[in-house]
């Protein structure tokens, strides 16, 4: 009987042990060193022991933490998207922080003095944004994620998506989430129907494109540029635990907006009330 192998040379295989041979030594060197007697070895991955009088990192402020949801691509776990009857209103619990929000934007003009304020006062909020507004603004679309913000689909052109065909919603809130996506790497995990007008179909869209709905609890009025005055008092007025404040940084003029901002956010601050930004799963 013969062999139908191919016979290996003998250099090739002397040159192979060796090759073997110098690699298991390498391992021997580099590997982790064996634990005293009656002790354990560390996790595979676990970071050393912090020796004596080392700093404790401590925990950063609520308003700050960085979210998972933007981190880069591959890492965040996929979370199955509801189709949902009705749009997130407000946050669950009796003590859960406020959430701010603006739509329509990104617009230079108005959109950084906002996030400055909001860097200044170390509150995050969640910009919905408009894939026409957001398209050629991908800086302030980045700085947005870079300081902790949410970024939301607010719809291509803001077009009353009730009254569109099935073929129009899919491409006003696919094209918006693919600009996004191109800016920051992620596409956006929430979305807000433009004028607040929501059907089983905008839902359903919404939610084969990976979105969650988020409505809102009270509307600063903004939109009708009624005096700063007004914009301060409706805010005050409606603030409480797990409420949803609704603004706006595009679609007009936003200098009342940003006037308001000013007076109204220190002031709930001051009183203890606490923001932060939604997290899928939570709501």
């Amino acid at each position: 009987m013969t062999n139908d192998a191919p016979l290996v040379p003998r250099r090739f295989l002397l040159r192979t042990a060796a090759v073997l041979g110098a690699a298991v030594t390498t391992r021997l060197l580099t590997a982790d060193p064996v634990a005293e007697p009656g002790g354990t070895l560390p996790a595979a991955g676990s970071p050393p022991a912090a020796g004596p009088g080392a700093a404790v990192p401590a925990h950063p402020d609520h308003r700050l933490r960085p979210l998972a949801g933007y981190a880069a691509p591959g890492t965040a776990r996929r979370l199955p998207t509801p189709v949902r009857t009705k749009p997130v209103l407000r946050m669950p619990g009796a003590a859960h922080p406020m959430v701010l929000t603006f739509d329509d934007g990104p617009d230079p003009r108005y959109t950084p003095p906002i996030l400055d304020l909001l860097r200044r006062h170390h509150v995050r909020a969640t910009f919905f944004v408009c894939g026409e507004m957001a398209e050629n603004q991908g800086g302030l679309l980045r700085r947005m994620v870079d300081e902790g913000h949410v970024i939301g689909n607010h719809s291509w052109s803001h077009p009353l998506l009730t009254r569109a065909s099935t073929a129009v919603v899919r491409a006003e809130l696919e094209r918006t989430s693919e600009a996004v996506e191109r800016a920051v790497g992620r596409p956006p995990q929430w979305m807000r129907a433009p004028y607040g007008a929501w059907n089983r179909r905008v839902f359903r869209l919404g939610a084969e494109l990976g979105m969650d709905a988020f409505a809102w609890t009270v509307d600063s009025l903004d939109w009708k540029e009624p005096g700063t005055r007004t914009i301060i008092d409706q805010v005050l007025g409606g603030a409480g635990p797990g409420v949803i404040v609704l603004a706006h940084d595009a679609g007009g003029d936003r200098s009342q907006t940003v006037t308001a901002l000013r007076t109204w956010l220190p002031r709930l601050l001051a009183d203890g009330h606490r923001f932060t930004v939604p997290v899928r799963g939570e709501v």
